[in-house]
Parts: structure tokens; C-alpha cells; sequence
């Protein structure tokens, strides 16, 4: 907290990444700072400009005793800085950069040390890593070893995170002539005078990328969830708790680690915030300035695996990646293995290719040994592990985590029901628009009056309610309060119960005859035939019966008089509270899509239509009734 009082960091609830709601942070020189800092500085070939970034360091306003400064020695050989008090001795000859005769002649800070990487480790993620190891701050301050920082600069990045504890602040840097044009003697002297500022004309300098995005979305308040892509690690600080929370940097990346970082950050529920106080200049061009093209080309291939959102990278419509973009959980413990294969090959045939299907239940209950093969209580249980024993996209699991860490979505899918190719891809495209934190489809009600449902959930959202979440909190009403919520039909975006899905592939000519399954209904398609949804059914549009809200109960029950709606009633979803009376969506507590988005739940809004499409799709199964269904292999 800035200047003592109630610390509060950890329940301020910031709404996307409008981070305005924290007020204006203290000006420099008049709150008293309570945090430690550890700025990590990586060093390779940096001889020349690494003593000046040093000397600013040691000119800085924010307290010499809650500052600590790792230098990151990533040479071929050791070569500490000049006159490093502390330095780890050195196992190879001596090739310390000396920009002046006497090492004596440049400040430095207070406390300086210098690590080196781990052994055959390089590059700039590994020595961020290996200095974030050695770091005793609570916050992290990464800086290029190129820059030559304003006085103020550590303070203004620091007296964020004593609004909040899961901000990543972002220094405003410009790129001005390097040392071939201006002696270092001459920046050198600024520095000592204060006068940095005063070195080059603002018409002189070059702005960063970065400020152009900044200007466009009132410095990140209006970026949402994009706002990660621009962080750069020239000059970035957060939390050391945060960064341990997202797994550090990834030491595998050679370039972009910035950005791929920035992306596990934002899934923590990082809070992303450039400050135009933190101000700096770098000295000479950067290495994207100088070669862009061949840095796109070689960090793309690295961020299309890692980065799921970046979806224009991920243009091929079958391939899977590292990371996918959804993880679909499917319960089994109390399902049929029909059922769950008429979910989970409903999920593999749709036309979202990044997912990943975690089917859970008691898989250790299984065991070797002798059985009888067709009265085995578990013989579902072992079908399932059979039916995707080579599928790469399906693993079983006997629990899940609180969330999916680090793929941006999850989307919890009762066991029986079928999503149409579409569904997945429309409901998570909708979630986008609207920036909502969770999206849930109601689908049938249970004779208890429990709402069936299925659940898409924002990764980042869900953690961020856990950062913010005080004893008692309701993560659903953060997440809310924060993000946004919605209900909806399950059936307007073509999730259907398995019998129905199988009667209207049937009638579209993708699936077959068959027996009876467990469940009741048809029995899936043969191998290789995919459970489509249906024809005429769409996301985003109803069935083709007709009807406004669910299909009939599973029980066997119909809807009361009216509509399902009506007898959805008083839970909602997953809190067990009663709401208010009056209509369906008020028994619910949710608000029609009139409300505001962060007012009250919206209900019923309804995705644009892609009415050719639709179109096309009805008058295929027009001309596909009249032809003789294949059957089943």
C-alpha cells in the first residue's frame, strides 16, 4: 500500500483491463514505497551501454534499500561490470567493459550483482530466468541492458503494484541515436546531472510499436483481452509471485519470449499497464526495427504453437498445436460409453481443430487380472479408454484443475449431449465479442429442478476472480462483477441430446442404423461417422421443430404448461440461491440483453446469423431426404 494504511491490493476488482478503476497512482516523490524491487538486467555484448543503464540505475528516486540489481552476465565468458562490489568470481580471463580508463569514474547501484545461466543455457529468456531466480524483490523489473533510464522511472513503474498485486506495468521507451553518434562521455555527464530528458529533442527520437497501440485503446484500458500483446521485456515489471504463477519465462524461446510470456500472463489474470511516466531511451535501433521480416519469420512458427489467440496464425483447419485453443471436459463417472463417445466425437468432428477433450472419472478403479469381458461393472469405463486409445486429442483424467492453465478456454460439456460442427467455435467467437468471462447454456431440467448444462469458461477471467476473491466471495459474481456472464439456450447453438443429434444425422444422411444404446436412443454412427448436430441446425439458430427453449426432459417428461423456461426453477447455475420471482430469466437472476453487460447477467443475445450459410445448409437436407441413408459400418 502507498503510504500505509489498509492493504488492499489483493481484492481490487478491475473490469477486463480497464485498470482507471484504481484512480491515479501517487506522483513520484510524494507516497512512501513499502516494496522491494529487483530489476534483472540480461547482458550479452553489452560492454559499451550496459555501464550507462548501470550509472541511471544508480541516479534513480525510488529508495536505494528496497532496490536490488541482478546483472545477467549471458557472454561466452564471464565478464562482470566495472566496479561490481559483489561480483561472483570469475573462472575465465578477464573481459570486464571499460568505457573509461578508471572503473572508479561510473556509478553504480548500492547493490549490484552479477549471475551468470545456468550451465548450456543461452539467450534471453534463460538469463531472465536465471536473474528472476536470484531476484529477493517482490517485484521483478526486467530492463534491456541498452537503455539509459529517467530518474523517475523505477518509482513510476512501482507505485502501481502498490495499488494491486496482479498489474504488469510497462515503461514508455524511444529509440535514439547510439553510441557511434553521441560520445557515451556526453550521456554519462545527463546522467549525472539529472539532465537525461535534456539529450535528445522529442521530434529527434522514435517511438516504440507499442505507442501507437496505446494511443488506440486509451492506453490499454480499451484493449481487453489483446492487451498482452504488446508487452515488450525492454523495460516491464510484475510481481515475483505473478510471474512463478505463469511459469516464469519460457527458456526454450530464442526470440518473442516477451510476447509468449505476456500471453501466460494475461491467462494468470494479469492486468496489463503502460506508463508514459516510466520514461527511457534506448540507445540505437532495435533488432525488430533492423530486421523485421526475419524476426516475424523466424518467431511465428514458435507463437502459433504457444499463443492460441493469435488465431491468424493458425490458419491449417485440421492440425492440432502445443497449446490448444479450448479443453472440453466431459464427466463420466455416471455416464454411459455411449454417451460420452456421442460428446466427445460430437467435440473431434467439429470445425474447430485446437481443442482438447479431458474425459474424467474413477480410472483407477481399473484393474488387470481376470474378468468376466460383457459382466464387468466397469466395462463402460474400459470401452471409453478403448474407443480413443489412438486418439492424441482425448487423455483421461481422474479430476481436472480449477481452471485449464494455460489454454484461454474450457467448456464443460454434459455427457449425452452433441454439439453441432459449429457450436464450440461460435459460442467461444461470441464470448470474444461480447468480452464475457463465462457463457451458459441451459439444457434440460432434472426432476430435483437442477438446470443440465453446459459451461464455457474464460481462463483468465476464472483466475483472475481467484486473485480478487476474499474469503466468501462468489467466484461466478466476480467473474460477473468483472467480465460478464450470460445464459442461454443450449439448443439455439445447435447442442442437442444425443438422440436427437443422431435422428437429424440420419435425416442429413451422415449417420445410421443401429440398435439401441444404454442411453436410451439411437446408437452412434459406425467408426469414422461423426454426430453432426443435424441439418437446419446451426449455432446461433433453433431447432427445426420449432421450439423456443429445450428439448424434452430425458426422464421422459414434457414441458409443463408454457415452456421450459418457466420451470427452470429458482438455482442458478452452480450457486444453489434462489432468485427473484416474476419470469423464467428473473428466477434465474439474469437480466435480458437490454441490461448493461457489468450491471446485471444478459440473457438471450442472440450471435449474428450467417444467413447463406443457414441457407445452404437447409437446402442440402432438402435434397439429402430424398435419398437412401448408407448404413452403418
Amino acid at each position: 500500500m502507498a503510504g500505509g494504511g489498509e492493504d488492499v491490493t489483493g481484492g481490487v476488482r478491475i473490469p477486463l483491463n480497464d485498470y482507471g478503476v484504481l484512480g491515479q497512482p501517487p506522483a513520484p516523490g510524494e507516497w512512501t514505497p513499502t516494496l522491494t524491487v529487483s530489476v534483472v538486467i540480461p547482458a550479452h555484448r553489452a560492454e559499451h551501454t550496459l555501464p550507462l543503464t548501470l550509472a541511471s540505475l544508480a541516479r534513480q528516486t525510488y529508495p536505494a534499500h528496497l532496490t536490488e540489481v541482478v546483472v545477467v552476465d549471458d557472454g561466452e565468458r564471464p565478464a562482470p561490470p566495472p566496479s561490481v562490489p559483489s561480483a561472483e568470481p570469475s573462472t575465465g580471463p578477464s573481459t570486464a567493459p571499460r568505457a573509461e580508463p578508471s572503473p572508479d569514474a561510473w556509478p553504480v547501484p548500492e547493490r549490484l550483482r552479477v549471475v551468470r545461466p545456468r550451465d548450456g543455457a543461452w539467450g534471453r529468456a534463460s538469463a531472465c530466468a536465471a536473474g528472476a531466480e536470484a531476484a529477493e524483490g517482490q517485484v521483478i523489473l526486467y530492463l534491456d541492458a541498452d537503455l539509459v533510464l529517467f530518474p523517475e522511472h523505477v518509482e513510476a513503474q512501482m507505485r502501481w503494484h502498490h495499488l494491486a498485486d496482479h498489474l504488469v506495468v510497462l515503461g514508455h521507451l524511444r529509440f535514439v541515436p547510439g553510441l557511434d553518434e553521441i560520445p557515451a562521455s556526453e550521456v554519462l555527464a545527463a546522467v549525472e546531472a539529472g539532465t537525461v530528458d535534456k539529450l535528445f529533442a522529442e521530434e529527434d527520437t522514435t517511438p516504440q510499436w507499442t505507442e501507437g497501440r496505446w494511443d488506440q485503446t486509451d492506453d490499454l484500458r480499451a484493449a481487453g483481452f489483446t492487451a498482452f500483446s504488446v508487452m515488450v521485456g525492454a523495460t516491464a515489471s510484475l510481481p515475483a509471485a505473478l510471474l512463478r504463477a505463469a511459469g516464469g519465462l519460457d527458456a526454450s524461446l530464442v526470440l518473442g519470449e516477451d510476447t509468449e510470456l505476456g500471453y501466460r500472463l494475461a491467462q494468470a489474470g494479469a492486468v496489463f499497464v503502460p506508463d508514459r511516466r516510466a520514461r527511457c531511451w534506448h540507445l540505437g535501433r532495435s533488432t525488430v526495427m533492423r530486421r523485421e521480416p526475419e524476426v516475424k519469420r523466424h518467431n511465428w512458427p514458435y507463437l502459433a504453437e504457444r499463443v492460441p489467440v493469435f488465431r491468424w496464425l493458425r490458419r491449417h483447419p485440421h492440425r492440432t498445436y502445443l497449446v490448444p485453443y479450448v479443453e472440453v471436459v466431459v464427466a463420466a463417472e455416471d455416464a454411459s460409453f455411449e454417451e460420452v463417445r456421442a460428446t466427445v466425437d460430437g467435440v473431434l468432428a467439429g470445425r474447430l481443430p485446437d481443442v482438447r477433450v479431458t474425459v474424467t472419472g474413477p480410472w483407477g478403479r481399473l484393474r488387470g487380472g481376470r474378468r468376466d469381458p460383457l459382466g464387468d461393472p466397469s466395462l463402460d469405463l474400459r470401452l471409453m479408454l478403448a474407443c480413443y486409445e489412438g486418439e492424441p486429442r482425448v487423455r483421461f483424467r481422474e479430476t481436472v484443475p480449477d481452471d485449464c492453465f494455460p489454454v484461454p478456454f474450457r467448456f464443460h460439456c454434459p455427457p449425452g449431449w452433441v454439439p453441432s460442427r459449429g457450436t464450440i467455435g461460435a459460442v467461444v467467437k461470441h464470448a470474444d465479442r461480447q468480452r464475457l468471462g463465462i457463457v451458459s447454456l441451459a439444457l434440460d431440467e432434472r426432476e430435483d429442478g437442477e438446470v443440465v448444462h453446459a459451461r464455457l469458461e474464460r481462463t483468465a477471467a476464472v483466475t483472475r476472480a481467484r486473485l480478487c476473491a476474499r474469503p466468501g466471495d462468489d467466484l461466478d459474481d466476480l467473474i460477473h462483477e468483472m467480465f460478464g456472464t450470460v445464459w442461454d439456450a443450449g439448443d439455439k447453438w445447435g447442442l442437442l441430446p444425443a438422440e436427437s443429434a443422431a435422428s437429424a444425422g440420419s435425416a442429413g444422411g451422415t449417420g445410421g442404423a443401429g440398435s439401441t444404446g444404454k442411453a436410451g436412443g439411437a446408437a452412434p454412427p459406425g467408426p469414422g461417422r461423426a454426430w453432426t448436430g443435424g441439418s437446419g441446425t446451426s449455432p446461433g439458430a433453433g431447432g427445426s421443430s420449432g421450439r423456443s427453449g429445450l428439448g424434452r426432459s430425458r426422464s421422459g417428461r414434457s414441458g409443463s404448461e408454457g415452456s421450459w423456461a418457466g420451470r427452470l426453477g429458482l438455482r442458478r447455475s452452480g450457486s444453489g440461491r434462489s432468485g427473484s420471482e416474476g419470469s423464467w430469466a428473473g428466477r434465474l437472476g439474469l437480466r435480458r440483453s437490454g441490461s448493461s453487460r457489468l450491471g446485471g447477467r444478459r440473457f438471450g443475445a442472440r450471435p449474428l446469423r450467417r444467413t447463406a450459410r443457414l441457407l445452404r445448409r437447409r437446402l442440402r437436407a432438402l435434397v439429402r431426404k430424398d435419398r437412401p441413408c448408407p448404413a452403418s459400418v
